[in-house]
């Protein structure tokens, strides 16, 4: 007996926004390239106006693609912060679960640590001082809780920016917003704003003596501190 053939199943609008992608990621459309009109692809593709309309939606939002209205679509490069923004649905739904909350702590250790590393290898005079403002800052924020995080999530970018990655700037941006809400109930620990105003200054001492092992060794126990008071929150 034969093996049964695999039929693809495909809705029209996917097998038209696939084929408009492999066009794209094949370079045969290049960044700023106008797609035809909707009347064009429609006579192209032999499908319906709905069709079209929702493949573009869907190369729109994996970031492939612009569309104003009343011109034709065109083909758009992707930025980080793009595609970063595209995971949010997805990481909601894990930070839902304390497993998920688990995982992600252990993904800001990891990145963290090695932007404080970098950060003392690379820093220039003009990033330390940046630096050290954004410190400055985060300690005249003590007692403001608001404010506080605002400041924090800033002292913490900084470290980001060092690096000139988009990327990693894309990356510190997301992971902010995601771990916010623990950012909030950690804080609401009686005097964890100065604790983690100290770790900052811990922190900085070492980039500002090109020291990458204090740097990485302050900025982990700044984390560990962190999670610990989140997980005991409740005590």
């Amino acid at each position: 007996m034969r093996e049964p053939i695999a039929i693809s199943r495909q809705k029209l609008f996917e097998q038209v926004a696939a084929h408009i992608e492999r066009q794209i990621l094949d370079g045969a459309l290049r960044p700023g390239d106008r797609l035809p009109t909707e009347r064009e692809l429609q006579a192209r593709f032999g499908v319906g106006r709905p069709a079209i309309r929702e493949a573009l939606i869907t190369l729109q939002r994996a970031g492939l693609i612009e569309i104003s209205n009343g011109a034709p679509a065109r083909v758009s490069m992707p930025t980080a912060s793009d595609v970063v923004s595209g995971m949010m649905p997805a990481v909601l739904q894990m930070l839902s679960t304390e497993d998920g909350q688990h995982h992600f702590q252990r993904v800001r250790m990891f990145f963290e640590c090695g932007l404080a590393r970098q950060a003392a290898r690379e820093a220039n005079e003009a990033q330390v001082e940046k630096l050290r403002a954004a410190l400055a800052a985060n300690k005249a924020a003590i007692g403001d809780r608001d404010l506080f995080i605002a400041t924090d999530i800033a002292f913490h970018f900084v470290l980001a920016e060092i690096t000139g990655n988009p990327v990693f700037i894309a990356l510190h941006d997301a992971m902010s917003s995601w771990l916010r809400q623990q950012r909030t109930v950690t804080l609401e620990r009686q005097g964890q704003d100065r604790i983690a105003y100290n770790a900052h200054a811990h922190i900085y001492e070492a980039i500002e003596a090109r020291d990458s092992d204090a740097a990485e060794a302050a900025m982990r126990q700044h984390l560990l501190q962190l999670e610990d008071a989140y997980w005991r929150r409740g005590d």
